[in-house]
């Protein structure tokens, strides 16, 4: 997906029309062009053998989910810092955060390394399940294109401004519900886990609006309030300060060990959504039949 991305771009670049209207067509383009070849292949399966169908319908899902790899991250962040290697630890958080880490004390990589972690769970696990629920591996698969095309071409800079407009507006759209259905199921593993699911909830619905995307503070507000810290705030982009609100600022500071806390919720969390969906349709299925 990125390297269709990465090909097309300049391609697109190219046509006659806005930029904004360029960039609209390369990712409406895209997007069903994964729905159609995934949904291809999943018919082809099906002519062949219906468990060959579904074999091919889980692998590709799987790769939909980016849960192993996020915790992964996170982990080594977690380890680096546990050893007092804030350096080795900012090159890492490098690669699964947007902001500059170079200024940031070991609290500012703690946060940031929450903040990434709850962030990710919608789009990582949450929003890609509950696509594949609706519409099978084709409807997970064209989720995945819509989060890659954010996370290549989505940027309010200079370059992508105009071009990668419609990419960030389709992924807000794409993850309003399932950013939002996120909130009981973190709050439940927060109780499981800790007790303090019904301040992950509180946290969540009182300040899950004031982060500036319109969905990653709903998620975040939950791990806010369930780990009892400030997450937000104000940090650099590019060389420049982009103010933004702190969420549970009332709350204590991110620390070392809030990473691994972090990284438990989201593992539970992931584990009570597959959950809950494969309970839904087992209700379904025995309505139906």
């Amino acid at each position: 997906m990125g390297r269709s991305i990465s090909a097309l771009e300049p391609r697109f670049r190219k046509f006659n029309v806005s930029l904004k209207t360029s960039g609209a067509i390369l990712s409406i383009f895209l997007i069903l062009m994964v729905w159609c070849l995934t949904s291809i292949l999943i018919l082809s399966a099906q002519l062949i053998h219906p468990v060959l169908k579904t074999f091919i319908e889980i692998i590709l899902i799987y790769y939909c989910i980016s849960i192993r790899s996020l915790r992964d991250s996170a982990m080594e962040v977690y380890k680096l810092l546990n050893h007092g290697e804030l350096g080795a630890a900012k090159k890492k958080l490098a690669f699964i955060v947007g902001r500059d880490v170079e200024k940031l004390s070991e609290e500012g990589v703690a946060r940031a390394a929450v903040e990434t972690v709850a962030e990710n769970l919608v789009d990582g696990v949450i929003s890609p399940l509950f696509f594949a629920a609706i519409g099978g591996a084709p409807l997970a698969m064209a989720y995945k294109m819509v989060n890659t095309l954010d996370s290549m071409i989505g940027y309010k800079n200079e370059k992508y401004r105009d071009f990668g407009k419609a990419a960030a507006r389709i992924d807000d759209m794409a993850n309003f519900i399932p950013a939002r259905l996120s909130i009981p199921v973190i709050s439940l593993a927060v109780q499981i886990l800790s007790g303090r699911g019904w301040g992950a909830f509180k946290t969540a619905i009182k300040e899950g609006s004031k982060h500036t995307s319109p969905n990653a503070g709903y998620p975040e507000a939950a791990f806010a309030g369930g780990l009892g810290i400030k997450l937000g705030g104000p940090n650099y982009y590019g060389g420049q300060l982009v103010p933004k609100p702190y969420i549970g600022e009332r709350l204590g500071n991110a620390k070392i060990e809030h990473i691994r806390k972090a990284c438990d919720i989201m593992m539970l969390s992931s584990l009570l959504w597959l959950t809950g969906l494969c309970g839904f349709w087992v209700l379904l299925c025995i309505q139906v039949f």
